[in-house]
């Protein structure tokens, strides 16, 4: 059998430290023979920002690999099969396509737009080359080594192998002129923006500083039958937020008893 050329892929996230790597990797000279981004189509608009602006300075095309179908589609209008149709039909009222939103049992977001788009244009690749993937997992990270898919052979880890933290690659990418419009000034994570897993004070500064995002994520909210999250509903997560300004525009705490006191009353009342 012939033996077959090796071909070496940057896996690009977008975020800091695939960026601090692939532009590391470029300096050192390191083979580099093509760079993936799988594109989700819920990035911010500051990350597509960003990837046009490492595009042109590295003067180099980014392959942007997409899923069969959007998310819209997997979200409300993708033929489910239920397991119990009858009891589900009973809960919400009337049948409800779609996987709905995800939650912390059920990425099927990650596996639908990320992992197979990927692995189905990697599938190709290997008829032809062997493949190694350089992997952007940083040095203060190390424990996502542990996982089955980054001990792969494939797997290649520049930033363990250089020692460089979140921290390095952050102030690496930014003494290059990477600033990603201030998303990492608002946000410790700056993947998909509606993902229903951020923490509330990440989805605070998107209700504050994201307006049109926020309203697209209100109306996937009334699109689908599972809760945005375990405790809130997205127009309820609006009524919280908004609740919470009043009260410190008055100088009222709002980390107390009689805060959430007065939140429940207001939620019930709003009927959300």
């Amino acid at each position: 059998m012939a033996i077959k050329p090796p071909y070496y892929i940057v896996s690009l996230s977008g975020g800091k430290d695939s960026t601090a790597m692939l532009l590391r990797l470029l300096k050192e000279n390191r083979p580099v023979d093509e760079i993936i981004f799988c594109d989700t189509g819920l990035e911010f608009p500051d990350m597509y920002a960003h990837l046009d602006k490492l595009e042109e300075y590295i003067g180099r095309p980014i392959t942007r690999i997409k899923a069969e179908h959007d998310f819209e589609y997997y979200f409300c209008h993708a033929p489910i099969k239920r397991g119990n149709p009858e009891k589900f039909r009973q809960l919400f009222g009337r049948d409800f396509d779609g996987y709905g939103w995800m939650g912390p049992k059920m990425r099927w977001c990650t596996n639908r737009l990320k992992d197979q788009p990927r692995e189905n244009y990697l599938r190709d690749l290997r008829k032809k080359y062997t493949v190694y993937q350089y992997v952007g997992i940083t040095a203060d990270e190390q424990y996502r080594l542990e996982r089955p898919n980054n001990r792969r052979a494939e797997c290649i880890h520049p930033l363990v192998e250089w020692g460089m933290t979140e921290a390095d690659c952050l102030q690496y990418c930014a003494e290059r002129g990477f600033n990603w419009n201030g998303l990492y000034e608002r946000f410790h994570r700056v993947s998909c923006w509606l993902c229903s897993l951020q923490s509330l004070e990440e989805l605070r500064k998107l209700w504050e500083f994201y307006p049109k995002l926020w309203e697209k994520l209100r109306q996937y909210d009334e699109m689908t039958w599972r809760n945005y999250r375990a405790d809130y509903s997205v127009k309820q997560l609006e009524i919280r937020f908004a609740f919470e300004k009043e009260c410190l525009a008055k100088g009222i705490p709002i980390r107390n008893k009689a805060f959430f006191t007065a939140l429940r009353q207001r939620l019930e009342g709003s009927n959300a």
